[in-house]
């Protein structure tokens, strides 16, 4: 592939009729390029989001599946070798049936507050990876989302809407059980993690030597590392071979490994989290039509 040069137009590159492009604008311009690419006949790789927007992202997932557009979104985790190792357990059958997923997401301090205002808040933005990962490592779709949250530090969350605390009961239709907890406020440092329970064992991915928790039961062993400082480092892997995939389904034509409709679904949980927050009630998670 040739990369682009700085200050090229969008129309130049596409017309220049690139091997794939890359999408890693600022959000709001996520679905544009997509369609762009999708209408050009050119692979594309697209950075979480494909929109903050509902709306929007269903018309870009109902037009790449017309076009038959090769689309991959970059949601990491399906490419981080614990979260791979936990799936592969688990579809090999060795964890039993599943009956219970926990998922952390933890960031050691929050984000400013001028990305606060326009990120969508902490469902959309932060745990829409981990509602991405549920559904890929458990093969199931979410039916319902129970949420709430709290905003206990800096009052710019608070202001737009948005929560720094967070906690949220997924049930999966198969009545599998889902608790995904977050956080804007871990000072330990970066801390994601997964365990999947099931009837013959339990596993977890993300419990390293960095991870910042420790055990107070005596004798128990520390972590051995520095905890990570932030999602950069602990998935420095995850992104190297995400973008190898994305080459590989470039070359190959093979299928997208994270498509738009899989954004879709992620998103859908995100917003029916964020009824439930606000109406303090159970929300349904709506499917998608045509999927």
């Amino acid at each position: 592939m040739v990369g682009a040069q700085m200050g090229e137009s969008i129309e130049h590159l596409l017309s220049s009729r690139p091997d794939g492009v890359v999408i890693a604008t600022p959000t709001e311009a996520h679905a544009d390029l997509v369609l762009r690419c999708c209408e050009a006949g050119i692979p594309a790789f697209c950075e979480k989001p494909v929109s903050a927007d509902l709306a929007v992202t269903r018309h870009v997932a109902d037009r790449v599946r017309a076009t038959a557009a090769a689309v991959h979104v970059g949601f990491q985790r399906r490419f981080d070798a614990g979260y791979r190792a936990a799936r592969a357990a688990l579809c090999a059958g060795e964890l039993g049936e599943l009956r219970r997923m926990h998922l952390v997401t933890a960031d050691p301090a929050p984000p400013p507050p001028e990305y606060v205002a326009t990120s969508g808040g902490i469902y959309r933005d932060c745990q829409i990876h981990d509602f991405d990962v549920v559904r890929w490592v458990s093969g199931r779709e979410v039916v319902e989302v129970f949420a709430t949250g709290a905003n206990r530090g800096a009052g710019h969350f608070g202001e737009v809407g948005d929560v720094d605390e967070s906690a949220a009961v997924l049930t999966l239709d198969d009545a599998t059980l889902a608790t995904v907890q977050s956080s804007r406020y871990n000072g330990g440092g970066y801390d994601v993690r997964m365990e999947l329970a099931g009837t013959l064992g339990t596993v977890v991915a993300g419990l390293d030597d960095r991870v910042p928790l420790r055990s107070v039961e005596p004798g128990a062993p520390a972590p051995g590392g520095a905890s990570w400082p932030g999602f950069l480092e602990r998935f420095a892997a995850a992104y190297l071979a995400e973008m190898a995939a994305f080459l590989t389904m470039v070359q190959t034509g093979s299928p997208s490994p994270c498509t738009v409709d899989d954004s879709l679904r992620a998103l859908l949980i995100a917003e029916a989290a964020g009824i439930s927050r606000r109406e303090r009630r159970p929300v349904r998670v709506h499917q998608p039509v045509g999927v």
